[in-house]
């Protein structure tokens, strides 16, 4: 491990900086965080960020802030963005698209809902693996800057990002299978179940004709089905159900099978995410800091909870690096920094925007965290009514047959055979038909009474927020006040990695000349 001190200095003499001496080779080395400093960067030279002598500043003092450069970032070798998870790479390109290329850290994490390091880790593997480039303010805040390609870049180098169009269809087309094979299952069970009560039933009346018969017998009795032989066309097209969804919200009887029985999956999926983007977005909307109550909305606050007790913020100050702060009045604020330096040059919220003001800068979907309530299932009514009397049917079809099978003397044989082997495996089937069913049902109740719950909660939070009384109000507007968001543009950067050192202006005489002018000022 390298390291490297960061050093800030208003001596005279270029001889008391024994920061600035390079090394022989230069070669982007990407740091992690420090206190002082949050993201740093060296080309394996010591490196002084000055403060500009031209603005009014302070004595400056001397600060050196020691950091380690960690091992797992080395340009040219393999592709660090295939390292991430693909859920947090979409999401860090996402937000690095919507701001145009040039961000921080802290623009990352708002918009894309992500934890700090977890965008610190996106931005450093998606710069080694795409041309991107840092600059560093005069603050020492560190920006990512992206080419325009670089998506085409990154496609062309990762090989993650090749094959999973590839994976993708594959987990549609297995799911899409798993969904038809539970309907087909009904349709095979009902067909092996009554060809055997006839094959017996033909048995009885007439032994020399009983394969035939029974099986003609069966096809004669028995063939309206509530089947659709379209269905069948459909079968093993696993983008059928996609299709079928742009259309309309129904499904076929394949498809309403599995639905009836397991339902229709989890419609919170990937709302979490959208949680901790709303967040992110309020925070950095609003300079950087805020109220425990503005945050309630958004998170799971029981409607009862009005005493002082802000615990449930935690979960945010962890993941956006928050701490609380105590205003003149003895009000508990919080404030994110990294929230508050930002690369966009958006205007945060004004300081009226508290009470009625707040309900209107926001739409209805925007002024509390919402999750959606669990279906039981997506099929029609007409659909749910076919699958529950194949079901049925299928069911005393089973029952039937296994009084049936009792009564056989002689030892089966055949299709007869067959199917006593497997008919525990049928009994199963036809029980399960139902019983899954019933006991989702019990648990949905649960399930969508405590979503309600929930969400009622966070809905009193926000209508509290539009018509906060007058200590509610005053926090707000402190929290206004203590607000800041820093823009971050590029009369303020100092250095890049874009640019080699020597054709950066970094003269020795001119730092001498600035220094000199800046000591006969104080």
């Amino acid at each position: 491990m390298a390291s490297i001190s960061t050093c800030f200095a208003s001596t005279t003499r270029l001889s008391h900086f024994p920061c600035l001496a390079p090394l022989p080779k230069s070669s982007l080395l990407l740091l992690r965080s420090s206190p002082n400093h949050p993201h740093t960067l060296s080309r394996r030279f010591r490196l002084a960020i000055l403060v500009n002598p031209l603005r009014p500043r302070v004595s400056i003092p001397i600060i050196r802030a020691s950091v380690q450069v960690p091992s797992g970032i080395r340009p040219g070798g393999a592709v660090e963005t295939d390292k991430l998870s693909s859920d947090v790479r979409k999401r860090a390109m996402d937000a690095v698209d919507s701001y145009g290329g040039r961000v921080t850290i802290g623009d990352v994490a708002s918009r894309a809902g992500l934890k700090l390091d977890e965008a610190e880790r996106a931005l450093q593997a998606l710069a080694a693996d795409t041309g991107g480039f840092l600059e560093v303010s005069d603050e020492g805040d560190v920006l990512y800057v992206f080419p325009r390609d670089y998506r085409t870049k990154l496609a062309a180098k990762s090989f993650k990002m090749k094959v999973e169009p590839l994976l993708d269809k594959s987990k549609a087309a297995a799911a899409y299978l798993i969904r038809v094979s539970f309907g087909t299952a009904l349709i095979a069970s009902i067909v092996l179940v009554y060809t055997t009560i006839i094959a017996l039933i033909s048995s009885r009346s007439d032994e020399d004709n009983r394969g035939r018969r029974g099986g003609r017998s069966y096809y004669d009795s028995g063939g309206t089905f509530f089947f659709r032989p379209s269905d069948l066309f459909w079968y093993w097209d696993p983008y059928y159900y996609r299709r079928k969804q742009e259309r309309d919200n129904g499904m076929n009887f394949i498809e309403s099978v599995f639905s009836f029985v397991f339902g229709d999956g989890d419609p919170n999926q990937g709302i979490e995410e959208e949680r901790w983007k709303l967040i992110g977005q309020y925070i950095t909307s609003n300079g950087g800091v805020v109220a425990a109550e503005e945050l309630a909305p958004y998170l799971d606050v029981p409607s009862g909870n009005e005493t002082d007790d802000e615990s449930y913020i935690l979960p945010v100050l962890l993941r956006f690096d928050g701490h609380p702060e105590v205003d003149d009045e003895g009000n508990i604020l919080y404030r994110f920094p990294s929230l508050q330096r930002t690369a966009s040059s958006q205007k945060s919220r004004r300081k009226e925007y508290v009470g009625k003001k707040w309900a209107e800068a926001f739409d209805g979907a925007r002024k509390f965290f919402q999750e959606k309530k669990w279906l039981f299932s997506k099929t029609g009514s007409s659909e749910r009514a076919m699958v529950i009397g194949l079901g049925a049917l299928n069911f005393f079809g089973v029952v039937i047959l296994g009084s049936m099978l009792k009564s056989v003397a002689a030892a089966p044989q055949g299709l007869v055979s067959f199917v006593s082997e497997i008919f525990p495996f049928l009994q199963i089937y036809a029980a399960s038909f139902f019983a899954i069913p019933v006991f989702r049902w019990f648990l949905l109740l649960r399930t969508n009474a405590s979503i309600e719950r929930r969400n009622l909660a966070r809905q009193q939070r926000a209508r509290a927020l539009e018509l906060p009384n007058p200590t509610l109000r005053s926090k707000l507007l402190n929290a206004r006040d203590m607000a800041q968001r820093m823009v971050i543009g590029s009369d303020k950067i100092v250095y890049s990695t874009q640019k080699d050192l020597i054709d950066q202006d970094y003269d020795a005489r001119d730092w001498e000349r600035r220094f000199k002018e800046l000591e006969k000022s104080d």
